[in-house]
Protein backbone atom coordinates (compact mmCIF):
# COMPACT_ATOMS: atom_id res chain seq x y z
CA UNK A 1 0.00 0.00 0.00
CA UNK A 2 1.35 3.36 -0.95
CA UNK A 3 0.58 6.13 1.37
CA UNK A 4 0.57 9.76 0.57
CA UNK A 5 3.22 11.86 2.56
CA UNK A 6 0.88 14.99 3.59
CA UNK A 7 -1.55 13.00 4.40
CA UNK A 8 -2.74 9.80 6.63
CA UNK A 9 -5.31 8.68 3.66
CA UNK A 10 -3.65 5.92 1.53
CA UNK A 11 -2.48 6.51 -2.12
CA UNK A 12 -4.07 2.84 -3.27
CA UNK A 13 -5.27 -0.47 -1.55
CA UNK A 14 -3.30 -2.74 -4.48
CA UNK A 15 0.35 -1.50 -5.58
CA UNK A 16 0.51 -4.20 -8.70
CA UNK A 17 -2.48 -1.92 -10.83
CA UNK A 18 -2.20 1.44 -12.63
CA UNK A 19 -6.05 2.01 -12.71
CA UNK A 20 -7.61 1.60 -9.19
CA UNK A 21 -11.65 2.55 -8.95
CA UNK A 22 -12.53 3.93 -5.35
CA UNK A 23 -16.52 3.98 -4.90
CA UNK A 24 -18.57 5.35 -2.15
CA UNK A 25 -22.65 6.49 -1.76
CA UNK A 26 -24.37 8.95 -0.30
CA UNK A 27 -28.18 9.14 0.54
CA UNK A 28 -28.56 5.41 2.07
CA UNK A 29 -30.56 6.25 5.37
CA UNK A 30 -32.72 9.33 3.75
CA UNK A 31 -36.11 8.90 3.67
CA UNK A 32 -36.21 10.35 0.43
CA UNK A 33 -34.68 11.00 -2.75
CA UNK A 34 -32.42 9.23 -4.96
CA UNK A 35 -29.06 7.19 -3.47
CA UNK A 36 -25.92 8.37 -5.21
CA UNK A 37 -22.60 6.96 -6.13
CA UNK A 38 -19.24 7.82 -7.24
CA UNK A 39 -16.54 6.14 -8.58
CA UNK A 40 -13.19 7.83 -8.74
CA UNK A 41 -9.62 6.83 -10.41
CA UNK A 42 -6.64 8.54 -9.14
CA UNK A 43 -2.76 8.61 -11.03
CA UNK A 44 -0.58 6.40 -9.56
CA UNK A 45 1.21 7.76 -6.57
CA UNK A 46 -1.57 10.93 -6.43
CA UNK A 47 -1.69 12.89 -3.20
CA UNK A 48 -4.08 15.74 -2.03
CA UNK A 49 -3.56 16.47 2.04
CA UNK A 50 -7.41 18.11 2.18
CA UNK A 51 -9.26 14.55 1.34
CA UNK A 52 -11.16 12.78 3.80
CA UNK A 53 -13.99 11.58 4.25
CA UNK A 54 -17.01 13.78 3.04
CA UNK A 55 -18.67 13.88 6.27
CA UNK A 56 -15.61 15.49 8.42
CA UNK A 57 -15.60 18.40 5.91
CA UNK A 58 -17.81 21.35 5.91
CA UNK A 59 -19.87 21.97 3.03
CA UNK A 60 -17.54 24.81 1.50
CA UNK A 61 -14.15 22.53 1.90
CA UNK A 62 -17.10 20.17 -0.11
CA UNK A 63 -17.52 21.73 -3.02
CA UNK A 64 -14.38 23.17 -3.67
CA UNK A 65 -12.45 19.86 -3.15
CA UNK A 66 -14.99 18.61 -6.06
CA UNK A 67 -13.56 21.02 -8.43
CA UNK A 68 -9.94 19.49 -7.64
CA UNK A 69 -11.26 16.03 -8.00
CA UNK A 70 -12.99 16.39 -11.29
CA UNK A 71 -9.72 18.16 -12.54
CA UNK A 72 -7.38 15.61 -10.91
CA UNK A 73 -8.80 12.29 -11.52
CA UNK A 74 -7.97 10.09 -14.46
CA UNK A 75 -11.55 9.29 -14.33
CA UNK A 76 -14.95 9.82 -12.40
CA UNK A 77 -18.49 9.27 -12.67
CA UNK A 78 -21.94 9.56 -10.30
CA UNK A 79 -24.28 6.77 -10.49
CA UNK A 80 -27.79 7.03 -8.95
CA UNK A 81 -31.13 4.74 -8.30
CA UNK A 82 -33.95 6.41 -8.16
CA UNK A 83 -36.86 6.17 -4.82
CA UNK A 84 -39.11 3.73 -7.08
CA UNK A 85 -36.13 1.06 -7.73
CA UNK A 86 -34.79 1.74 -3.79
CA UNK A 87 -38.93 0.18 -2.87
CA UNK A 88 -38.27 -2.67 -5.34
CA UNK A 89 -35.07 -4.21 -4.69
CA UNK A 90 -34.16 -2.19 -1.34
CA UNK A 91 -31.74 -0.30 -0.17
CA UNK A 92 -28.69 -2.31 0.45
CA UNK A 93 -28.84 -3.25 -3.48
CA UNK A 94 -29.86 0.05 -4.76
CA UNK A 95 -26.85 1.40 -3.18
CA UNK A 96 -24.28 -1.44 -4.68
CA UNK A 97 -26.81 -1.17 -8.30
CA UNK A 98 -25.57 3.12 -7.75
CA UNK A 99 -21.93 1.79 -7.68
CA UNK A 100 -22.28 -0.49 -10.93
CA UNK A 101 -23.95 2.40 -12.48
CA UNK A 102 -20.62 4.89 -11.72
CA UNK A 103 -18.38 1.99 -12.74
CA UNK A 104 -20.26 1.07 -16.09
CA UNK A 105 -19.79 5.07 -17.09
CA UNK A 106 -15.93 5.57 -16.22
CA UNK A 107 -14.07 5.96 -19.09
CA UNK A 108 -11.18 4.31 -17.65
CA UNK A 109 -11.70 0.59 -17.05
CA UNK A 110 -10.38 -0.41 -13.77
CA UNK A 111 -8.15 -2.78 -12.89
CA UNK A 112 -9.32 -3.05 -9.23
CA UNK A 113 -12.20 -1.34 -7.13
CA UNK A 114 -12.15 -0.67 -3.67
CA UNK A 115 -15.62 0.38 -1.97
CA UNK A 116 -16.25 1.39 1.32
CA UNK A 117 -18.22 -0.54 3.88
CA UNK A 118 -18.54 -4.59 3.91
CA UNK A 119 -20.77 -4.98 1.69
CA UNK A 120 -20.44 -5.49 -2.45
CA UNK A 121 -21.23 -7.41 -5.60
CA UNK A 122 -18.92 -8.21 -8.10
CA UNK A 123 -18.71 -5.86 -10.73
CA UNK A 124 -17.96 -7.71 -14.09
CA UNK A 125 -15.09 -10.05 -13.72
CA UNK A 126 -12.88 -7.35 -12.01
CA UNK A 127 -11.27 -8.13 -8.12
CA UNK A 128 -12.57 -5.71 -5.56
CA UNK A 129 -11.94 -5.14 -1.97
CA UNK A 130 -14.52 -3.39 0.78
CA UNK A 131 -12.80 -1.86 3.37
CA UNK A 132 -14.94 -0.81 6.21
CA UNK A 133 -14.36 3.16 7.14
CA UNK A 134 -12.58 3.13 3.50
CA UNK A 135 -13.76 6.72 2.96
CA UNK A 136 -11.46 8.01 5.84
CA UNK A 137 -8.29 5.71 4.56
CA UNK A 138 -8.09 5.66 0.75
CA UNK A 139 -8.25 8.68 -1.11
CA UNK A 140 -9.96 7.60 -4.25
CA UNK A 141 -13.09 6.31 -1.40
CA UNK A 142 -12.64 9.49 -0.13
CA UNK A 143 -12.51 11.54 -3.36
CA UNK A 144 -16.18 9.35 -4.52
CA UNK A 145 -17.72 10.04 -1.09
CA UNK A 146 -17.22 13.75 -1.51
CA UNK A 147 -18.66 13.64 -5.37
CA UNK A 148 -21.56 11.61 -4.25
CA UNK A 149 -22.58 13.63 -1.20
CA UNK A 150 -21.76 16.90 -2.98
CA UNK A 151 -24.25 15.28 -6.31
CA UNK A 152 -26.81 14.11 -4.46
CA UNK A 153 -26.80 17.66 -2.29
CA UNK A 154 -27.48 19.76 -5.49
CA UNK A 155 -30.39 17.16 -6.64
CA UNK A 156 -32.15 17.34 -3.10
CA UNK A 157 -31.80 21.13 -3.06
CA UNK A 158 -33.53 21.20 -6.24
CA UNK A 159 -36.16 19.25 -5.57
CA UNK A 160 -36.74 21.19 -2.13
CA UNK A 161 -38.18 24.22 -5.10
CA UNK A 162 -40.76 21.95 -5.41
CA UNK A 163 -41.74 20.87 -2.01
CA UNK A 164 -40.32 23.57 0.08
CA UNK A 165 -42.71 21.80 3.43
CA UNK A 166 -40.43 19.09 4.16
CA UNK A 167 -36.26 21.03 4.78
CA UNK A 168 -35.00 19.12 1.80
CA UNK A 169 -32.49 22.46 1.69
CA UNK A 170 -31.30 21.51 5.01
CA UNK A 171 -31.83 17.39 5.77
CA UNK A 172 -31.13 16.50 2.28
CA UNK A 173 -33.60 14.49 2.95
CA UNK A 174 -32.40 12.15 6.49
CA UNK A 175 -35.11 11.74 9.14
CA UNK A 176 -34.80 14.62 10.72
CA UNK A 177 -37.62 15.13 13.62
CA UNK A 178 -39.31 17.91 11.57
CA UNK A 179 -39.15 16.27 8.70
CA UNK A 180 -40.97 13.25 9.95
CA UNK A 181 -43.12 16.00 11.16
CA UNK A 182 -43.91 17.03 7.49
CA UNK A 183 -44.29 13.77 6.85
CA UNK A 184 -47.08 13.33 9.19
CA UNK A 185 -48.99 16.49 8.34
CA UNK A 186 -48.48 16.68 4.66
CA UNK A 187 -47.98 13.00 3.79
CA UNK A 188 -45.39 11.83 1.28
CA UNK A 189 -44.09 13.30 -1.91
CA UNK A 190 -43.47 11.23 -4.98
CA UNK A 191 -39.68 11.81 -4.26
CA UNK A 192 -40.28 9.41 -0.51
CA UNK A 193 -39.23 6.13 -0.24
CA UNK A 194 -42.18 4.23 0.33
CA UNK A 195 -41.14 1.13 2.06
CA UNK A 196 -39.16 3.22 5.09
CA UNK A 197 -40.56 3.72 8.16
CA UNK A 198 -41.71 7.93 7.04
CA UNK A 199 -42.73 8.86 10.49
CA UNK A 200 -40.72 6.90 12.85
CA UNK A 201 -41.97 5.23 15.95
CA UNK A 202 -42.94 1.30 16.02
CA UNK A 203 -44.71 1.02 12.73
CA UNK A 204 -45.18 2.93 9.59
CA UNK A 205 -48.50 5.28 9.30
CA UNK A 206 -50.69 3.96 6.55
CA UNK A 207 -50.70 6.50 3.58
CA UNK A 208 -52.81 6.55 0.51
CA UNK A 209 -49.91 6.70 -1.76
CA UNK A 210 -51.91 7.51 -5.16
CA UNK A 211 -52.48 11.13 -3.07
CA UNK A 212 -49.17 12.64 -2.40
CA UNK A 213 -48.31 16.41 -1.51
CA UNK A 214 -48.74 18.78 -4.03
CA UNK A 215 -46.05 21.07 -5.60
CA UNK A 216 -44.87 24.06 -3.73
CA UNK A 217 -48.51 25.01 -2.44
CA UNK A 218 -47.84 24.07 1.37
CA UNK A 219 -46.61 26.16 4.44
CA UNK A 220 -42.67 25.95 5.59
CA UNK A 221 -43.44 24.13 9.38
CA UNK A 222 -40.52 24.93 11.40
CA UNK A 223 -37.40 22.81 11.06
CA UNK A 224 -34.01 21.75 12.66
CA UNK A 225 -30.54 21.54 12.14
Amino acid sequence: MRTSPENSLLARYNPDVTAEAGCDEAGRGCLAGSVFAAAVIFPQNYTNPQLNDSKKLTARQRYALRDIIQRDATAWAIGVVTPEEIDQINILNASILAMHRALDQLRVRPEFIIVDGNRFKPYADIPFRTVVKGDGKYLSIAAASILAKTCRDDYMHSLHTEYPAYGWDHNVGYPTAAHREAIRRYGPTPYHRRTFNLTGGDRQLTFNFGETATHNDKEQPSTER
